[in-house]
């Protein structure tokens, strides 16, 4: 059994428990017992509290196991299976990533990260003219801030950088990019983070679309954080143009990505510069990752399979609960800052905090060293936040209810010392 056959035989769902009952997910998000039995899905290391799980997420043991098993056949049939069966293979996956983002197999292109993807739809856009304008933000991704700062040398436009408002309101947020475009009218495209990896912030993505819409600016979404921490589709955003991660919340294997153009919208991205191989209204055509790791790729739907047997929306409220244990405790805690709102439409599990008054790289590198050094507790230090730097407390599916309040006792210390 090989190729994608052996991808679906490999009963990845099966070894996980069952909830009790038809329980709500918000109830479920409180079962230890229920989210020890998923932990023990993982192999993690003892070496700390790892609460910095957003730069890519941990394979589960059955998704690892596949995973390698894919890596063997590559391996032992190298491109007698590669030129003879993979292509059939790839087309089921990216049919696969489709129905779960649920869009068509036509609009994704899968690629090795959602940075390709999101250089590709900035690089490509194709409805800039000189002297227009283009906008993002402060708490965009670096990568994606830098692709934004290549354009005017490449297509004579101008950059608008905006700041996100802190502390942030879901009216404020869409309120605050109506303003930016209201003062810059030649924007004709704009960034937009979905779910922040600087702060944990969440985006009314639908709404912020809408309005720059109607105002005539395109919108490319970064989608890298929040595909598989927070549940959605991408019709319901009724979004255009997205990138996104497999190996960040989904699980898969470092080294797979993928992008999302709306079919009515593909001629608004350019054709990559090396694709002769594929016609020009193919969304394949508008980014091209060489030989990347096929492995990687086979592994997709056992990680779909793992997702999928949890359910995000147990997921979700999972995640949700583990950053409102210590986030929620802690909020009204004078010398700490939080820096995501209480409202559940503008975060997921990440979030990020500061000491207050203390917004400086140096003093936000110090903090996460202290939470290891004194602590045992793994977080990551985040810089270009116009309002400071923080640090970032970003829990698994493997995190503990226990590891969360070590991390609470443990910022109690530090701030009143």
């Amino acid at each position: 059994m090989t190729g994608l056959a052996s991808t679906l035989a490999s009963g990845t769902a099966h070894a996980l428990p069952k909830p009790k009952g038809n329980t709500a997910p918000v109830e479920l998000a409180k079962d230890e017992s229920y989210w020890r039995a998923i932990a023990r899905q993982y192999d993690v290391t003892r070496e700390v509290v790892p609460l910095e799980n957003g730069n890519w997420g941990v394979m589960s043991r059955p998704v690892l196991q596949a995973y390698e098993r894919h890596l063997r056949v590559v391996n032992e049939r190298n491109t007698f299976y590669v030129r003879r069966e993979f292509g059939r293979d790839f087309e089921r996956i990216r049919e696969r990533v489709a129905t779960a983002l649920g869009v068509t197999r036509d609009e994704i292109a899968l690629t090795r990260n959602a940075t390709e993807a999101l250089q590709a739809l900035i690089g490509g856009y194709n409805r800039l003219r000189p002297g227009d304008g283009v906008l993002y933000a402060d708490l965009d991704y670096d990568s994606m801030q830098a692709a934004m700062r290549w354009l005017p040398a490449r297509r004579g436009v101008h950059v608008v950088r905006t700041a996100v408002p802190e502390p942030a309101t879901h009216q404020g947020l869409i309120d605050a990019y109506a303003a930016a475009l209201e003062a810059n009218p030649r924007v004709r495209m704009m960034l937009i983070t979905h779910l922040s990896h600087r702060t944990g912030l969440v985006l009314p993505v639908r709404e912020i679309v809408a309005m720059a819409r109607a105002r005539g600016v395109d919108v490319i979404v970064d989608s890298a954080h929040a595909w598989g921490q927070i549940d959605f589709r991408l019709r319901d955003l009724d979004v255009d143009f997205v990138g996104l991660n497999l190996h960040k919340w989904m699980g898969a294997p470092l080294g797979v990505g993928a992008m999302f153009i709306r079919r009515e919208r593909m001629s608004g991205i350019d054709p990559f510069m090396a694709n002769d191989e594929v016609p020009e209204d193919d969304i394949r055509a508008r980014v091209h990752t060489g030989t990347a790791s096929f492995a990687a790729f086979l592994t997709v739907p056992d990680a779909l399979d793992f997702q999928d047997a949890i359910g995000i929306a147990a997921k979700e409220a999972r995640l949700r609960y583990l950053r409102d244990s210590w986030a929620e405790t802690l909020r009204g805690h004078g010398a700490i800052e939080i820096l995501t709102p209480e409202d559940a439409r503008l975060h997921g599990g990440i979030t990020s905090f500061r000491l207050r008054g203390r917004g400086s790289v140096e003093e936000n590198v110090a903090l996460a060293k202290q939470l290891l050094d004194e602590h045992g507790i793994f977080t990551v230090h985040r810089t270009g936040v116009a309002a400071g730097a923080c640090v970032r407390v970003t829990p698994a599916l493997f995190n503990a209810r226990s590891d969360i309040e070590r991390l609470v006792k443990a910022l109690r210390r530090v701030a009143e010392a």
